[in-house]
């Protein structure tokens, strides 16, 4: 129907503007005074019995206005004829009439001449009277198009050609012409425009239906991602906490109703903070996706859900007694030990574990989310990389734990800590040269707490940087008001408190306020706080030096890469740790040790300082051995400054007694020019040896 319409319209305006073009195409070829007088004629007689003009075939002469007034139906002349077809082409003239003025105003009623000329044409004379009926108000040459009501273009039209004769319609030219040449010409047209006009709007359709589509698609992938969101975790893609706190109610209440047990693991990344902080989040966002890759690997069907940043928790309904929970825990630690490699860096995986199960209907999952919690305290003070199982008297240490946190904000603020002193003797000239600095706590009503108990829940809570920035500041302060301004104090720095870039800053701060001598100042550190970012902290390491304060490694032989960190920072002290010093002379193979760690420390210039002395024989010892320092017990427990200086000038009045290691080793120590050598058969000094001349090659190979 589209296309019918089209047509009709293109041709209507194709047919409007040819006729538009007869009234000059009669004039450009001479024929206007032939036109005018065929009118003439034809007014002037009466109408005849003619049926019509019909056109000449071949040459017919020019009709004279005789003729036309003896016979109105006289042919058209071939050039008025050859006037008509060229300017109607490429529609075909078949017949023209001549109509009288006379016959024009009897409209609709036709003279018997024009009923037959209407007759011949094939055309009806209801065609002719539509077509008449413009007349009145028609200037140029018109035609009326015709369509049934299917749509069906008539191919054959009547054309009126008026003509005016002072301003006034005189008669009119009827002509019939056949417009099946336009018509074919114009269904081309119009098939290519139909064709043009579906597929446009096939288009904007299709357009309108993708943009439909993507709207809605992308709303349902909108309303899927939420609802994919609101389930998991976009990190690891496993259940979030919502949706295991959810499982994990639906599960006691089956348990409840099943009379069966169920159990609950919370597993914690050991040190991840270390690995965002020394590889990037990036990393450590990958090493996330791995620790759950092997999560789900181990745990297979159980539910698996990531609660927090490193935090997962497992839920198992299957498995319910202790053996099988204890399999799959330790499991799940063995395969930490599979190497994980990110950016060809492999990092160490650790986690810790905690486990808790629900064995009667009276568990509520809050509860058992906290018991499955102390036990991952437990784990996780009790050397990392284990698991543990949740007792009953971890609810009793967790309350402890949780009046400690409280006092511990108390204690800061209304400075209830105070520092001691542990000297530090030369084995050299037996003179006092160090004091370490020792926190302890004075408790208003708990009285003395100990940094055991203490120390780590301020490591916890978060509550260690403040703590340590307090003795740092306090240490610095007091060595400052010292008279014997040759001593030097240490202060310890733990891993949790130092944040590389900003510690030499409080460093500075501190010898900035207390007005310490940079020289007078040792910090001790752990190898633990060069595992977690070695690059970073040895340039802050070295910052520290450049200000002229001392670096220790404190616990020297205890971690993993002693010796590898060793040739990665020029220390200026080692401390032996006090579990060799105990079994000194005691063990072949800690005596060893310890000759080896002297051994290093005077193969790379380092002083080295013995911890945990308890008795004069571990003096002797170490004398032999070499070393430069000792701190115990026998020496001095920790105290104020004070008390040790009270009791080295109480010394001092016995000339026997001028210092703690004269009174202590006065019988032992024979004045002789050689050194004393350990106490031990000739094959022990050989072993010893042998062990200083191993260490010293290793050391070697690390740098």
């Amino acid at each position: 129907m589209t296309n019918r319409g089209l047509s009709h319209w293109l041709l209507s305006n194709n047919i409007n503007q040819t006729l538009q073009q007869i009234s000059n195409a009669i004039s450009s070829t001479g024929s206007s005074q032939e036109f005018a007088t065929l009118f003439k004629v034809r007014n002037a007689q009466d109408p005849g019995p003619s049926s019509g003009m019909r056109l000449s075939k071949g040459n017919t002469p020019e009709v004279s206005p005789k003729a036309l007034t003896a016979n109105p139906a006289t042919e058209v002349s071939n050039l008025l004829n050859a006037s008509l077809s060229g300017a109607l082409a490429p529609s075909e003239l078949i017949s023209v009439y001549i109509a009288s003025e006379n016959e024009l105003s009897q409209s609709p009623i036709f003279s018997p001449q024009l009923k037959q000329f209407v007759k011949n044409s094939g055309l009806s004379e209801a065609s002719l009277s539509q077509t008449l009926a413009q007349l009145p108000k028609a200037t140029a040459p018109f035609t009326e198009l015709g369509m049934d009501w299917l749509g069906q273009k008539n191919r054959r039209s009547f054309v009126i050609v008026p003509h005016f004769f002072a301003g006034q319609p005189d008669g009119a030219m009827i002509i019939v012409a056949d417009h099946s040449p336009q018509i074919s010409n114009l269904a081309t047209i119009t098939g290519v425009g139909s064709i043009v006009i579906s597929v446009l709007c096939l288009a904007s359709f299709s357009l309108a239906a993708l943009l439909l589509w993507m709207r809605f698609h992308d709303q349902i992938k909108k309303n899927q991602d939420i609802e994919y969101l609101a389930h998991h975790d976009p990190l690891t893609g496993l259940p979030n906490r919502a949706v295991f706190s959810a499982k994990l109610n639906e599960s006691l209440r089956q348990v409840q109703a099943k009379a069966t047990n169920m159990g609950v693991m919370l597993i914690d990344v050991d040190k991840f903070k270390a690995i965002n902080d020394t590889y990037g989040h990036g990393t450590g966002d990958i090493f996330l996706q791995v620790i759950s890759d092997r999560l789900r690997s181990v745990f297979g069907n159980h539910l698996v859900a990531r609660l927090s940043g490193d935090e997962f928790a497992v839920m198992i309904k299957s498995v319910s007694d202790v053996a099988r929970l204890t399999k799959l825990a330790s499991d799940m630690i063995a395969a930490t030990k599979a190497p994980c490699v990110i950016d060809g860096k492999e990092l160490k995986m650790s986690l810790s574990i905690g486990i808790a199960r629900a064995t009667d209907g009276n568990w509520r999952a809050s509860r058992l989310l906290h018991c499955a919690d102390l036990a991952l305290y437990r784990a996780k003070h009790s050397g990392r990389s284990t698991f543990s199982w949740y007792t009953a008297d971890m609810d009793v240490d967790a309350q402890k734990r949780k009046e400690i946190e409280a006092d511990l904000v108390k204690a800061l603020k209304f400075d209830q800590f105070d520092i001691l002193y542990q000297p530090q003797y030369s084995l050299i000239d037996n003179k006092l040269k160090a004091y370490e600095a020792l926190i302890r706590w004075e408790h208003p009503s708990k009285g003395t707490i100990s940094p055991d108990n203490f120390i780590p829940v301020a490591e916890d809570c978060g509550l260690i940087e403040a703590i340590g920035d307090w003795v740092l500041v306090h240490a610095c302060k007091e060595a400052a008001s010292w008279e014997d301004t040759s001593l030097c104090v240490a202060v310890n720095v733990s891993a949790d408190q130092f944040i590389p870039g900003v510690t030499e800053q409080k460093v500075a701060e501190a010898l900035r306020l207390s007005k310490l001598a940079p020289e007078r100042l040792e910090i001790e550190i752990t190898e633990n706080i060069l595992i977690a970012n070695t690059k970073a902290v040895v340039e802050t390491l070295k910052n520290i030096r450049s200000m002229g304060v001392s670096i220790a490694m404190d616990d020297f032989g205890t971690g993993y890469s002693s010796l590898s960190y060793l040739s990665r920072f020029p220390f200026d002290k080692i401390k032996i740790d006090h579990s060799f010093i105990k079994n000194l002379g005691k063990s072949t193979y800690t005596d060893a040790i310890v000759t080896s760690i002297v051994g290093i420390g005077r193969s790379l210039d380092v002083l080295i300082t013995a911890e945990g002395v308890e008795n004069a024989e571990q003096v002797t010892l170490l004398r032999a051995a070499g070393c430069n320092l000792v701190q115990g017990f026998l020496l001095g427990r920790p105290a104020s400054v004070k008390s040790h200086e009270t009791l080295r000038a109480r010394q001092a009045q016995d000339p026997m007694l001028i210092d703690p290691l004269a009174r202590q080793l006065h019988s032992r120590i024979p004045e002789a020019a050689e050194p004393i050598q350990l106490s031990e058969p000739a094959p022990h000094k050989e072993t010893t040896d042998k062990a200083v001349k191993d260490m010293e090659l290793l050391l070697r190979d690390e740098q």
